[in-house]
């Protein structure tokens, strides 16, 4: 469409330049200058449509901004040389008259074909993102400094060509009328010519400092995008690059600075989870519990967290980054019983008094862990959740838990997603002072502790997610029969 309208505008054009600037033009019938204009320009884009096919679409990516231009400027000079040869053998014009219809339509082809250009620089990068490809801004590099030193210079040296081809034309036409005319009428006709070429030529000019404008903007909006998204720690974005200039060079480096922070980012997430994996299984190995607890904890964990997710009371809190760090965090839940003495730790029968005030310390002495390597980081989002879960996981809903005896919602939701959790893994386990309870009584000692042990809202989430419970303690199991 934007080569048709050129291609319209130039048809008007052409002939309008030629009666200003070309005395012999001048005295030709209107339909002899038009005619073979209009024909011209009809067979020029005719002979263009294969030639764009060719030449342009069918060559890389990135060679085809530049082919675009060089196409598009030389069949304009091409037009412009073939109606000063058809004038000069037809009619006998000089050459100084068909040089200045080449000049014309040089001019209009030069902000055509720049214009085209800058289309097809826009067809590129939409070709890139839709087929997730990439173009090597090395090769065939052009500076988009150098871009605009050329545009800007181009267009002086057509204006001041131009200009001088029109004063040429009226010196020579003062000379012809010599007194016919008044001053004043002679300034105002050479005023309205002058006003014809600025009318022609600004507009052209505009457009393309809009079209430039246009595609500097992607760029721009593009690299503010990729950036804004990796502050805010999303580093899965990338830019097309689509150019062979300085954004080109940004894009590409920009997507390198991003892949090298994302893959040193899951590295180190890799790293945390296996440390914390770490931690929490040498912590279950010094308890009478299987490292499959701490397995089937965290997906119980996430499974109640995934139901509440819409819950009014939950949906604030539970976001997916926060449910991904519950997830992570629940290993850690009796990450403090490495500090209870084996005696207490292993002991096969019931706890005396004294023996359980010992083992409720545990959630102190993990919390206390915790928050000292929170300190030390300067801050985590993935500590401080686990540093809940240690501390809060054995409080009740009603008061009577340990170690702060908090009540309802002064437990942090952490807590009473763990509470959850870890007691129903607790009961459907095998234990050497207890059997494994079968899922059905589990949940009816859970059932019984709504409102008293447990938050309500949670245990119904349970009994909604009761089948996703069941999957995961069969797939992550202790292979032992439950009564």
């Amino acid at each position: 469409m934007r080569r048709i309208i050129h291609y319209a505008i130039a048809m008007a054009i052409i002939p309008i330049y030629g009666v200003q600037v070309c005395p012999f033009i001048e005295g030709l019938s209107p339909l002899w200058v038009v005619m073979p204009t209009v024909m011209l320009f009809v067979l020029q884009y005719g002979i263009g449509i294969p030639l764009w096919a060719r030449f342009v679409k069918q060559q890389t990516l990135s060679k085809q901004v530049r082919l675009a231009f060089v196409l598009e400027m030389s069949l304009f000079v091409s037009a412009g040389i073939l109606l000063a040869l058809f004038n000069t053998l037809l009619y006998d014009f000089p050459l100084m008259s068909g040089f200045k219809i080449i000049v014309g339509f040089a001019g209009l082809g030069f902000f055509a074909a720049i214009d085209l250009a800058l289309e097809a620089e826009r067809s590129v990068a939409d070709t890139v993102m839709t087929q997730g490809i990439s173009i090597d801004p090395t090769q065939g590099y052009f500076p988009m400094t150098s871009k605009m030193v050329l545009f800007a210079t181009a267009s002086v040296v057509l204006v001041v060509g131009i200009f001088i081809l029109l004063v040429i034309k009226d010196l020579d036409w003062l000379v012809q009328v010599g007194s016919s005319i008044t001053l004043a009428e002679g300034r105002l006709s050479i005023l309205k010519e002058f006003l014809f070429v600025m009318a022609v030529i600004l507009p052209h000019m505009l457009n393309i400092i809009f079209s430039y404008s246009r595609n500097i903007r992607a760029a721009f909006d593009a690299q503010n995008i990729l950036l804004t998204q990796a502050c805010g720690g999303d580093y899965s974005g990338s830019i097309a690059v689509s150019s062979t200039d300085e954004f080109g060079i940004m894009a590409k480096q920009s997507n390198e600075v991003v892949k090298t922070i994302r893959d040193r980012t899951e590295e180190l997430r890799r790293t945390r989870d296996v440390s914390i994996l770490a931690l929490a299984t040498l912590a279950e190995t010094r308890d009478n519990e299987t490292g499959a607890h701490i397995l089937r904890t965290q997906r119980y964990v996430r499974a109640l967290a995934l139901q509440l997710k819409s819950h009014p009371r939950f949906s604030a809190y539970l976001d997916d980054e926060t449910i991904d760090l519950l997830y992570k965090s629940a290993p850690l839940h009796d990450v403090g019983k490495v500090g209870i003495p084996d005696a207490i730790l292993l002991k096969p029968g019931k706890l005396s008094f004294e023996e359980f005030v010992i083992m409720k310390a545990h959630a102190q002495i993990g919390a206390d862990a915790l928050a000292i390597a929170e300190d030390e980081l300067g801050g985590s989002s993935f500590l401080l959740i686990a540093q809940e879960i240690s501390l809060t996981h054995h409080e009740k809903w009603d008061g009577s838990g340990y170690p702060s005896g908090l009540s309802g919602e002064t437990i942090p939701c952490s807590g009473r997603l763990m509470a959850v959790a870890d007691v129903y893994d607790a009961l459907i386990s095998k234990r050497v002072y207890k059997p494994a309870f079968s899922h059905e009584k589990a949940r009816e000692i859970i059932m019984e502790g709504r409102g008293t042990h447990f938050d309500p809202d949670i245990v119904d989430a349970f009994i909604a997610a009761e089948v996703v419970f069941c999957s995961i303690a069969k797939q992550y199991g202790d292979n032992q029969p439950s009564e």
